[in-house]
């Protein structure tokens, strides 16, 4: 597929953002450490500004922006409808837990429901957007059982470098074992995706598509077009086998060794240093991140491709 580069930018930013109230939330209910208050309120607020960030830019995707309210409608059976229901449905419950960093004018329970219930929706709203692309039967390299969790385990990951950043500003720097853990956990999570996706035979042929294949195997005599089209160009896009690897290897080296290094750093220094180097991991982690999606999109073909003689 195509990458573009707004959707690259709405997953990458507003999985972050949501990661990062995740980690806000949790931190209310007692169950991580919590920063400082007015820190908290915050990285509440640069969470939103992700999260609006990453919506906005992904309406530049479309044909005709003005019309993206309609997909609002179609929520029993889009899950990219969903997703935008979950998101608007998010935002309140995400004031509410802004607020109260910095006002205790709500009762505590109804702060502790409000937490709770902003944990459930970020995580369903990541979850539709990962399945936006995992219920895309015709896109194999995308209908698979690790989209989801990869998309889930970025959020938490990208939303926890985030998190230990506000933690070292607030001068508690703890839980830096616990993000460790969850950046770990999906890199390898997404170094399985590639494996699998490397090693993944389509049941899907040339013969299969033209309803020719009982009659032998199936090739062209002709071309259908004599340039490339729009259809080759945005569901047929092609990278090469040695630039993809190397861009594998730019995303783990920035999304996961430099992170995962400067977090470990950590434990040897303190104060400014740390939260230096924990800044460090926040840019560098987001840059692999921003690297990982746009191979997430430019290494998936689409079935059509395969009139146009072309494997998945």
């Amino acid at each position: 597929m195509h990458p573009a580069y707004s959707v690259i930018l709405f997953t990458s930013a507003s999985g972050a953002g949501y990661g990062l109230l995740i980690w806000l939330a949790l931190s209310w209910l007692g169950l991580v450490s919590a920063p400082q208050p007015w820190i908290a309120f915050w990285m509440a607020i640069f969470a939103l500004v992700l999260i609006t960030t990453g919506l906005l830019a992904s309406t530049f995707h479309l044909g005709h922006p003005e019309r993206a309210w309609r997909a609002f409608s179609q929520w029993r059976s889009s899950w990219l409808s969903r997703e935008g229901v979950l998101a608007v449905l998010t935002y309140p419950v995400a004031l509410v837990l802004t607020v109260v960093w910095v006002w205790d004018g709500i009762p505590p329970i109804l702060t502790t429901v409000n937490a709770a219930l902003l944990c459930l929706l970020c995580l369903l709203t990541v979850l539709a957007t990962g399945m936006i692309y995992a219920s895309l039967k015709t896109i194999p390299r995308w209908s698979n059982a690790f989209v989801v969790p990869v998309y889930l385990l970025f959020a938490l990951a990208s939303g926890g470098l985030l998190y230990l950043l506000a933690l070292a500003l607030s001068g508690t720097l703890t839980m830096v074992a616990l993000v460790l853990a969850v950046l770990l956990l999906s890199w390898l999570v997404k170094w399985r995706y590639w494996r699998f996706i490397d090693t993944q035979k389509s049941a899907s042929n040339s013969g299969t598509a033209t309803g020719l294949g009982h009659l032998g195997s199936v090739r062209q005599l002709d071309a259908p077009h004599t340039s490339e089209n729009y259809l080759l160009q945005e569901m047929g896009y092609v990278v090469a086998r040695k630039h993809s690897r190397k861009l594998r290897r730019m995303a783990l080296l920035l999304g996961f060794v430099v992170p995962f290094t400067a977090l470990i750093l950590t434990y040897a220094v303190a104060g400014h240093t740390s939260t230096l180097l924990i800044l460090i991991a926040v840019i560098s982690g987001f840059a692999g991140v921003l690297i990982e999606r746009w191979l997430f999109f430019a290494e998936a073909r689409h079935a059509v491709t395969l009139f146009y003689g072309r494997s998945l």
